[in-house]
């Protein structure tokens, strides 16, 4: 999954695809590159970041989502407003990418419901403004599993397939780096949920976050920059699709994609070994 950013102020790009036509561009190049869906969001979720208008979501991702569908890019919209995501789906966005796993918007259930579309349940416990002054457990794995659990549970009362469902672990979202790197170690558990006959699949968004720049910094006070942290990324990618995720969020394409092949060889051969040792 290939990110759009149409915004001013996201922590990894700062602007650069704010303009429509960039975005555009920008998304048909990640599917160039290989993004198996472009995920076009129009709202900063970096840590601190204040909520914007409805109408300026909407007037930011609305020509690039029609643009990329037209041009036969699979596209899915990152929002938290049903709305948005209302507008994007009738415009040909295949999956609803929500931070807010159906907190924000009281529709967005109801919309998904209805629409039948994939939607991504992230691990989420309050707007980017003051989340990480809510990073605070015990243990962050079994902690975040139950609290999608309960996620999941409200969304299939409201009408969702759970076949519809896919969870994300929320890494940099009320977390701490040490929260982060635990939920990457356990991924194998995230997707188990309480109530559920089979795991969900997991979306995995670590691509630029702070917390590669900090494990990868120079010294105490100065982090590595987002963009240089990119072939960290391509080695979390590898670990993660290792581990089973269903997919990977990044901002850079190509090393990702190659590591995401690798990976799925290294598990084929994994799973045939077992197999070898069980006859």
């Amino acid at each position: 999954m290939g990110v759009v950013n149409v915004t001013p102020d996201s922590f990894s790009d700062g602007g650069r695809w704010f303009s429509a036509d960039a975005a555009i561009e920008q998304g048909l190049a990640l599917a160039r590159r290989g993004a198996d869906i472009v995920d076009v969001g129009g709202e900063s979720t970096r840590p601190g970041a204040q909520r914007i208008t409805s109408d300026e979501e909407l007037r930011r991702v609305g020509p690039v989502v029609a643009a990329l569908v037209e041009a036969g890019v699979p596209v899915s919209i990152d929002t938290m407003r049903a709305p948005v995501a209302a507008l994007a789906v009738a415009a040909g966005a295949l999956l609803v990418n929500d931070v807010s796993g159906g907190l924000a918007d009281p529709g967005m259930p109801g919309l998904i419901a209805q629409t039948r579309v994939p939607f991504v349940v992230m691990h989420w416990r309050g707007p980017s403004a003051d989340m990480q002054h809510r990073a605070i457990y015990g243990d962050v794995v079994s902690e975040v599993r139950a609290e999608l659990a309960v996620r999941v549970r409200a969304l299939t009362a409201a009408g969702v397939d759970p076949a519809q469902l896919i969870v994300d672990p929320g890494l940099g979202f009320a977390k701490l780096p040490d929260h982060n790197w635990a939920l990457l170690a356990r991924l194998g558990e995230v997707g188990v949920l309480d109530g559920l006959d089979a795991p969900l699949p997991v979306l995995v968004g670590a691509s630029r976050k702070g917390f590669i720049g900090r494990l990868l910094a120079a010294s105490d006070t100065e982090p590595r920059p987002f963009a240089a942290c990119d072939d960290a990324t391509v080695a979390l990618t590898a670990l993660a699709a290792a581990a089973g995720a269903w997919c990977v969020r990044v901002h850079a394409v190509p090393g990702n994609v190659d590591a995401v092949r690798v990976a799925a060889r290294w598990r084929q051969e994994s799973a045939g070994s077992r197999q070898e040792s069980a006859r």
